[in-house]
């Protein structure tokens, strides 16, 4: 599956040819993740609206929630105004994190301004 190129070009890649992705909860406006994408896991995401990513560690995509049933339906995509970032809103099926909490800001708040 390949990119359009009118999106493609408008891609600003890391030095491994990856963009951030941020995946945002649709209902609550919570900052679920982040990850990151190659151009075929975006074009993936965008004709299946399955949350596709590449694993820097493995070295592929994996699509979330395809071995921990922690899925993410996607409703929208959007890039940046830099091109280096993509925001995908989604419904999200369980945990985000892969620590099994509802978002990968769940601990180690640095500043607050609740007392």
């Amino acid at each position: 599956m390949s990119l359009d190129p009118a999106i493609a070009a408008r891609l600003k890649r890391n030095e491994a040819g990856l963009v951030a992705a941020i995946a945002q909860e649709r209902g609550s406006g919570d900052v679920l993740m982040m990850a990151w994408m190659d151009d075929e896991a975006l074009a993936r995401t965008l004709a299946t609206r399955k949350a596709t990513y590449f694993s820097r560690s493995r070295q592929r995509l994996w699509v979330k929630g395809e071995t921990s049933g922690h899925t993410q339906y996607v409703h929208e995509v959007r890039l940046d105004c830099d091109g280096d970032t993509v925001l995908l809103v989604v419904d999200q099926e369980g945990a985000a994190c892969h620590t099994g909490t509802h978002t990968c800001w769940d601990g180690d708040v640095l500043l607050t301004d609740d007392a």
